[in-house]
């Protein structure tokens, strides 16, 4: 297999931060705290990133050397799909971070926000043959609608881009087998919510299959019923569906308003 190493440099953009980017920087800062108030980073290892609002086909990502509890709107770094850090920091970015997530903003402008994560029931359903089965009502909001790719290892090669887009396709839900969960979506918001249930549907999975019991097969006329359920609700908006986005920030900014920072 043929292999093209990452290659991170500065060209540094003095442009002024918008007040799109800002809001698009709070927003981020969040998801981080989120992810990690919900015990699903990883130390230094996994990203999440978001693209920002303009022409400019520029990415924010987290400073490769600090916690997900530690990043804050101002200290997030903006990156082109070259690999181009344009933003001023005396941090670098995750290679491995680079490849995932410039492969899918490159190719899905609908993907705002995309969400990596290594949790531990995350990456033992991705072990698994039969990956994530659609046994619970979380599960089956991802009834064929959750795609899967191939271990390579460690996602530092260039090379992988092209086959991470071709299995994602137009799914907001990946499988990464042998290594971790995937999500993205229009907004942070949803791109969050996404991967809360995806990580809820794999502890389910993995507590129904270690109780012994005998698991519920359900039909697939209502594992599509309930899927297409899901994709109605999922809007915020519609069907009289709230937002919970501005409530969480609520919750974070008693906890910790640094992330605004």
């Amino acid at each position: 297999m043929a292999t093209t190493p990452v290659s991170i440099h500065r060209n540094i953009d003095a442009a002024p931060v918008t007040e799109a980017e800002r809001k698009m920087r709070v927003d981020l800062a969040a998801c981080y705290r989120l992810i990690a108030l919900n015990g699903m980073d990883d130390l230094l290892a996994t990203h999440i990133s978001a693209r920002v609002p303009g022409p400019d086909e520029h990415f924010l990502i987290n400073p490769y050397g600090l916690l997900f509890c530690q990043v804050t709107a101002s200290n997030l770094i903006k990156v082109d799909l070259q690999g181009k850090i344009v933003s001023q920091s005396e941090y670098g970015i995750n290679p491995a971070g680079f490849v995932i997530h410039s492969a899918i903003h490159g190719a899905r402008p609908d993907a705002v926000c995309i969400i990596h994560t290594h949790t531990i029931a995350g990456m033992a359903v991705a072990c698994l043959e039969e990956g994530l089965l659609p046994l619970s009502q979380k599960s089956l909001r991802f009834y064929n609608r959750i795609a899967y790719h191939d271990y390579e290892g460690k996602s530092d090669d260039l090379d992988e881009r092209s086959r991470l887009v071709r299995d994602i396709g137009h799914k907001n839900a990946l499988i990464l087998r042998n290594h971790g969960l995937l999500t993205c979506g229009a907004s942070i918001g949803r791109a969050y919510h996404a991967m809360l249930n995806l990580e809820k549907s794999c502890k389910i999975q993995l507590e129904a299959m270690q109780s012994g019991g005998k698991l519920i097969q359900l039909s697939p006329a209502v594992q599509e019923h309930a899927a297409r359920q899901h994709d109605r609700d999922d809007v915020p908006g519609k069907n009289g569906r709230p937002d919970m986005w501005p409530a969480l920030l609520m919750m974070l900014d008693k906890i910790d308003p640094t992330y605004r920072d």
